[in-house]
């Protein structure tokens, strides 16, 4: 006959079981969200959904695109920051969430601090581009019209202390050139005015300006890189020209609300390099202009400590900062 001690002690051995059954439970035994600061069908939502359909495969579960756009990639940044460092909440981190923002607007959040970084997986190059109406045909060309007609050479941007918008500012502290910086919700919009003559100049993701670029209506100049890229192999890089600080990258990691478990990262961080290895996400990746970067843990939070100093460095000198 069951005593009222021996059936509290069933109890607790059954929940310290299940405890211990829960615990033992491989990553991931339910479907992981992945947090995309960006509207469906931009690039950010277009790599995390490549990503997420890849680790659905190799770890058997699913990998759900939560898309959060607004602020500049800040809200969904904070809303990871604030999520349960179990694994179960991820983040597309991109170079405006965890590189511009963090460098032109204060007190948002800490890029290094509230995340965990898991894993790099691509970047694309930025290329400048005029409309195919402005008498240029070279990057040299193009800096000594706009030295002589600096009321003709306005450029879009996709927002206040974008990557778009400092490097353009960079590329004039260095030049000397004059530019009206016009901000725009988004980079398409940029480009639908320009097309129209309202502005001039663009300066966003190669993979961004190719269609543009394909149409006629917008000539190249130069791109950013370390070497000329295969999608535009008759345009030189700024380093070729002689800028060789004009260097950036559309990039784009994935990251995790602070102190993950490392198993758990480190668990992501092999697949997600697995991924980046296979052929199929290589030419999948390639026709989007990105080209794979693996790393390591600790390599991804060296990039963004890098990227984040260096672009509140620009900043600085530019005098670009959003309250």
């Amino acid at each position: 006959m069951f005593t009222l001690r021996s059936t509290l002690t069933i109890a607790l051995i059954s929940l310290s079981l299940g405890l211990a059954q829960a615990q033992e439970e491989p990553y991931p035994s339910r479907p992981v969200k992945i947090i995309a600061p960006q509207a469906p069908g931009g690039g950010v939502d277009i790599v995390g959904r490549i990503i997420a359909d890849h680790l659905r495969v190799a770890l058997g579960q699913s990998f759900l695109i939560d898309n959060e756009a607004g602020a500049g990639g800040a809200i969904a940044a904070k809303m990871t920051a604030r999520a349960k460092p179990d694994g179960y909440t991820l983040m597309i981190g991109y170079v405006a969430t965890h590189g511009t923002n963090p460098a032109v607007k204060k007190n948002i959040y800490d890029p290094i601090k509230d995340f965990t970084a898991v894993a790099m997986l691509g970047g694309t190059p930025n290329i400048l581009v005029v409309n195919k109406n402005m008498p240029v045909s070279n990057l040299q060309e193009f800096l000594t019209y706009a030295k002589a007609n600096p009321t003709k050479v306005d450029y879009g941007t996709s927002g206040v202390g974008t990557l778009n918008h400092l490097l353009m500012e960079q590329l004039k502290y260095i030049t000397g050139i004059k530019s009206m910086a016009v901000p725009y919700r988004s980079i398409g919009q940029a480009f639908t005015d320009s097309m129209s003559g309202q502005i001039q100049v663009v300066f966003p993701g190669l993979s961004a300006a190719m269609p543009h670029i394909k149409s006629g209506l917008f000539k190249p100049m130069a791109v950013t890189g370390d070497k000329r890229h295969s999608m535009v192999p008759n345009v030189p890089t700024f380093k070729e020209l002689g800028f060789e600080s004009v260097s950036s990258l559309t990039w784009y990691g994935l990251v995790g609300p602070a102190k993950m478990p490392e198993a758990i990262r480190n668990k992501l961080n092999l697949e997600v390099n697995k991924i980046l290895a296979s052929a199929e996400l290589k030419k999948t990746f390639a026709e989007q202009a990105l080209t794979p970067m693996p790393m390591s843990p600790q390599e991804v939070e060296h990039y963004i400590v890098d990227e984040v100093n260096r672009w509140s460095e620009i900043a600085r000198i530019s005098k670009v900062q959003v309250e």
